[in-house]
């Protein structure tokens, strides 16, 4: 794969085992550029190493890794300067204010301007909302706050691919919203971000794609579009004569019938005739309460690929 590459993040087959047991197992990635993905899964269910892995900090057991073009680790110095990164929460020098600590981890950067490095600093840190705590001591900030050092530590130069883990974690309402804000903006610069998150809201909100992960594994990916389209739609009926009504819904939809919390439920083709459906049911002198379509979402389907459900509200 050359540098032009349409994939921002590429992997084939990436394995990583700890004493025989592979915490992810397999998983090929395709990141568009462009894009904002979303890597969504329960935590620990591999996907802070699978990122450790994209970066170079922990060596894969097995499969390939493509990052902007790069392999790596072989080539990682030609790709990771144009990478920035937030991964397990940042770590600062406690006794050493915001300004100072991102003046030394862009001293550290060999490929950083020392000349811009001051007003590099600044624009970090009024970027995500720093600016009158830049001469606070990092050990007085809050979790939140240490947070969004770590995002402008990210941004201390321009990227073509920001991966995020977690970038809310720790946040407040309102910061978690200027955050959100703050990565629709980036894409708009044509940005890459890969934001890691268990939070099915935060994928919804600000992603264009986004792959399911749960257990090592990686279970789908694509469009948010794409995805929700593998989902069944379900039709959901309320009558007076449940017992009769299944009969004839297991007729009119040709598959199995559920009966739960006072509804039958069935999955059927997008198209189905609701309409034919009632008349059926008038015919056999049932009452219909409720009739309704339920279209496949996101989390119908993330809960159907992993039997587990995930924090939908934040």
């Amino acid at each position: 794969m050359s540098a032009g590459s349409s994939w921002a993040i590429e992997t084939t087959g990436l394995t990583k085992s700890f004493a025989g047991h592979d915490a992810v197992s397999g998983v090929s990635l395709q990141v568009p550029r462009g894009s904002v993905f979303g890597f969504l899964g329960p935590n620990g269910c591999g996907k802070t190493t699978t990122i450790r892995m994209l970066l170079g900090l922990a060596e894969a057991t097995a499969g390939d890794i493509r990052v902007l073009g790069h392999t790596i680790p072989r080539e990682k110095e030609s790709a990771l300067p144009r990478v920035g990164a937030l991964v397990e929460g940042p770590a600062f020098y406690p006794y050493l204010s915001g300004t100072a600590n991102l003046i030394r981890m862009d001293s550290a950067d060999r490929f950083s301007d020392s000349a811009t490095r001051k007003a590099r600093v600044e624009a970090a840190l009024d970027r995500v909302g720093l600016t009158n705590a830049a001469d606070k001591k990092a050990g007085q900030y809050s979790l939140g706050m240490k947070q969004r050092l770590g995002l402008a530590n990210a941004l201390l130069k321009r990227r073509d691919l920001l991966i995020l883990d977690e970038p809310t974690n720790g946040l407040d309402p309102q910061g978690t919203r200027e955050v959100r804000n703050l990565i629709r903006q980036l894409a708009t610069e044509g940005i890459t971000i890969f934001l890691s998150s268990h939070l099915l809201v935060e994928i919804e909100q600000v992603c264009s794609h986004a792959a399911v992960m749960n257990a090592g594994e990686l279970l789908a990916q694509g469009s948010l579009e794409e995805l929700r389209a593998q989902g069944s739609t379900r039709v959901v009926l309320a009558v007076d004569q449940p017992s009769l009504a299944q009969s004839v819904l297991e007729t009119q939809s040709g598959g199995t019938v559920a009966f739960s919390e006072g509804y039958l439920r069935a999955e059927v083709p997008d198209d189905f005739d609701t309409a034919a459906l009632t008349a059926a049911l008038v015919k056999k002198k049932v009452g219909v309460r409720e009739i309704r379509l339920e279209r496949p979402s996101l989390e119908d389907y993330f809960v159907e690929l992993t039997g587990e459900g995930f924090d939908v509200v934040r």
